[in-house]
């Protein structure tokens, strides 16, 4: 673990949308600055992600100063939405979760979500993340809270997983879908310079100035199989993971860590694990 680095930062400002790679990011207690504090609902109030819809994968949002973001999508013009200002809150599903949220003040802005991603789309910000939504208390500390993550505040991957996984693909039934790269998996932290598979042992990691608790293993779904260039689906990861990661009903990739202090990741840092 003497090498091990972090190779690389990626923040999704907007759930399910591509995002971006800085050089660096604050971290906050419920995760990245800037990452998945928006998200799409249907006309019921349920989150829209990938997994329903594969072309928000085309889909990409930056962060403007202020907590805002620009949205852009093929065949779309760009558009810029700030966070409201608004105190009024609606209450949304996020797969399990009930979280209240605050509509995007601009209807130009639910017009545009819905034209990417369908009629009755609505895009909504989570304007209080220290409060808003906990951590799923099976595997929580008191007090701890997520953003509009799936439900931890960081995924963590290693390459040499993807390494490992790439291999296992390369000899298995759908080889020509190989190598993937690490964006099926949407990850905020990727690690380089451990051992495939070293992260199922960590139980705290510490990045540059910040430490972690690693709260479990990521079980992974149909969102890895879409290609994030395309859109278009295949089999693999799945297929592999259902071979050589599954446990307990769920296929493994990555690791989700809850943050122990706030502080500043950079690409570089050195990767300490703890415990």
């Amino acid at each position: 673990m003497g090498n091990a680095r972090l190779r690389s930062i990626h923040v999704h400002p907007v759930k399910a949308f591509r995002g971006f790679a800085p050089r660096e990011a604050e971290v906050e207690p419920w995760g990245l600055a800037g990452d998945r504090r928006w998200m799409l609902v249907d006309d019921g109030g349920k989150v829209v992600t990938q997994r329903q819809r594969p072309h928000l994968a085309l889909a990409a949002a930056e962060p403007l100063p202020g907590g805002g973001v620009r949205l852009s999508a093929p065949g779309a013009r760009p558009l810029s939405v700030p966070v409201p200002d608004s105190g009024e809150t609606v209450t949304v599903e996020v797969f399990r979760d009930k979280v209240r949220v605050t509509p995007a003040a601009d209807e130009a802005a639910h017009a545009w979500c819905a034209a990417c991603a369908g009629a009755g789309t609505r895009l909504v910000y989570l304007d209080d993340p220290a409060t808003r939504r906990p951590v799923d208390p099976e595997y929580a500390r008191p007090g701890e809270t997520v953003s509009l993550a799936d439900g931890y505040p960081l995924l963590l991957t290693a390459t040499a997983s993807l390494d490992a996984l790439n291999s296992l693909i390369a000899r298995g039934d759908h080889a020509a879908e190989g190598p993937l790269p690490m964006d099926r998996f949407r990850p905020n932290v990727v690690v380089s310079g451990t051992e495939a598979w070293a992260e199922d042992t960590w139980s705290r990691v510490t990045i540059g100035e910040v430490s972690f608790r690693v709260a479990k293993p990521s079980g992974r779904c149909v969102v890895t199989t879409t290609d994030q260039d395309t859109a278009v689906r295949g089999r693999e990861p799945l297929h592999t993971l259902g071979r050589h990661r599954r446990h307990g009903g769920k296929l493994l990739f990555g690791q989700n860590l809850v943050p122990l202090n706030r502080g500043t990741v950079r690409v570089g840092d050195p990767v300490t694990v703890d415990g």
